[in-house]
């Protein structure tokens, strides 16, 4: 019992409450008046109870009912949960992680010994650069391997493919793969000139990052998935950014002439390429033609030689007539052999130049 229901007054001695073991009781609440009991408290509490129930509490053992119920209830919330597809749960038993992984649907554990925590397995993009909302604005400033600084920005795309080891092997994992996406992008960018992050090497800068990141999180247990980097955009600081497009432009200018220059001189060695084998393809087809001529001429003669073998006289006298027409066939004159017969003294020579004429022009 409280000492202020005690009649003989309180620990500290007195009934009237003023004395105690030191000579004075403890002090009250200011203003005056004694601390509050607690017994009657709680039985003000316990009559409030009563008259919320049905029937105004006249028995105790509907009470009881109520209490239990609240409390079985209450025991339900904590040991039943629900996990949703795009989640994988984990329970652990006295604080320490089981090896089974909750899948989706409805689970029960034994409360309070047993609690769940949960993981959202959904693809997650961490940004990094100036487009990230960072409050750091510098954090894409990166230092290339011939001394130029780049802002990168870029995306890294991931997953979690291990709920337990994402849940309880590293602290901050969303924050770790932030920074460790960072620190391999700037390692990558740091060995590359800054023309490369630019223009040339993006996807093989992007792939180099990809496999760090992967390699680093498994060192740590992380339980995730790289699945892509991306680079969004590479760009000079703002206050070099006029000096690096002029830069720029230089190089764009030196490749259009240096293109304009190989067209040139493709043209120009094309044509004389094609001359080359114009004139070689008419020397080989005289080579032919000669060749050919000498052989046609060789094998008449041949066969001339071979008629004249059988017949000389006959031959001979061929040969005369037909070389005597090729050197005859455009004179005037007729030349006659003394002594030959059949022959008419007059020959109308003026008919046989027209007929001869008239004939040219047919032909």
């Amino acid at each position: 019992m409280p000492w202020s229901n005690q009649s003989g007054g309180g620990p500290w001695g007195g009934g009237n409450n003023q004395g105690g073991p030191w000579g004075q009781g403890p002090s009250g609440p200011r203003g005056g008046g004694n601390p509050p009991d607690l017994e009657e408290i709680i039985r003000r509490g316990q009559d409030r109870l009563r008259r919320a129930l049905p029937g105004g509490g006249g028995s105790s053992k509907l009470l009881w009912l109520a209490v239990g119920g609240g409390l079985v209830l209450l025991w339900l919330l904590q040991a039943v949960y629900t996990v949703q597809p795009d989640q994988r749960g984990v329970e652990l038993r006295f604080g320490k992680p089981k090896d089974e992984i909750s899948m989706p649907g409805i689970h029960g554990i034994f409360w309070p010994f047993e609690t769940v925590e949960i993981a959202s397995i959904v693809e997650r993009q961490a940004t990094i650069g100036s487009t990230a909302r960072s409050a750091n604005p510098s954090a894409g400033l990166m230092l290339t391997g011939d001394q130029n600084i780049v802002n990168v920005a870029f995306a890294v795309l991931y997953s979690v493919t291990d709920p337990r080891a994402y849940l309880f092997n590293v602290a901050n994992p969303d924050e770790t793969v932030r920074q460790v996406a960072e620190s391999a992008m700037r390692e990558i960018v740091g060995r590359r000139p800054a023309q490369h992050v630019f223009r040339d090497q993006r996807p093989a800068i992007a792939a180099e990052v990809k496999q760090v990141i992967q390699t680093t999180l498994e060192a740590y247990g992380a339980g995730i998935q790289i699945n892509t980097v991306s680079i969004e955009d590479a760009a000079p600081p703002a206050p070099v950014a006029d000096a690096f497009d002029e830069v720029q432009r230089a190089e764009q200018d030196e490749d259009r002439f240096k293109e304009e220059a190989n067209k040139y001189a493709n043209q120009k060695l094309g044509a004389a390429r094609g001359e080359a084998q114009q004139v070689k393809e008419a020397a080989a087809a005289y080579k032919d033609r000669v060749v050919k001529e000498a052989d046609g001429e060789a094998q008449r003669f041949l066969s001339i030689y071979a008629e004249y073998a059988k017949a000389p006289e006959v031959t001979r006298k061929r040969l005369f007539l037909e070389t005597m027409e090729n050197v005859l066939r455009d004179s005037s004159k007729v030349i006659v052999e003394p002594g030959g017969q059949g022959v008419v003294p007059y020959l109308p020579l003026p008919e046989i130049n027209s007929r001869r004429e008239d004939k040219g022009a047919n032909q």
